[in-house]
């Protein structure tokens, strides 16, 4: 297939810039979200019926998701930081493709942290570890399809 115009694709090509304008955007529309998580995972280990409703293996894999929701916290702010260090008065292509490469990457822990604990929760709930598994895994699967394949197939369309 030849390359597609603007008027055919719909799109235009955006200026650095303005790329870098979004994709920071980006990152502030994502991170109040892992923030609020982060905080609710937190608020867990002080409460009383931590240590009584979880097992020490649970609370473990409690502290595992709260340590992949703070990795993608710092992920998804990386790319300001970055910024403001590497490139405080310029925007370049390759600073665009390490933030948006930064951002995607928070994704990975991200779903990880909640599936982990929707598993916990599911676990609490039901008494049933293969329906908590399956509900996690198919959350993570969805997170999977929707985060990181869809925008691939978009990509290619």
């Amino acid at each position: 297939m030849g390359d597609l115009n603007e008027e055919e694709t719909g799109r235009e090509p955006l200026k650095p810039k303005d790329a870098a304008s979004h994709l920071l955007d980006e990152c502030r529309m994502v991170l109040p979200g892992i923030q609020a998580l982060f905080g609710f995972q937190l608020i867990a280990f002080f409460n009383q019926g931590f240590a009584g409703k979880l097992s020490p293996a649970e609370q473990a894999l409690h502290l595992g998701a709260t340590v992949a929701v703070a990795v993608a916290a710092g992920l998804v702010m990386t790319p300001a930081s970055l910024h403001r260090q590497a490139e405080p008065m310029a925007v370049s292509r390759r600073f665009i493709a390490t933030a948006s490469a930064f951002l995607l990457a928070s994704m990975v822990p991200l779903s990880l942290g909640i599936c982990t604990d929707v598993y916990l929760v599911s676990h609490m709930v039901l008494k049933d570890t293969p329906s908590a598994l399956a509900i996690a895994g198919g959350l993570f699967l969805f997170l999977a399809l929707f985060w990181l394949v869809f925008p691939r197939v978009w990509r290619r369309d």
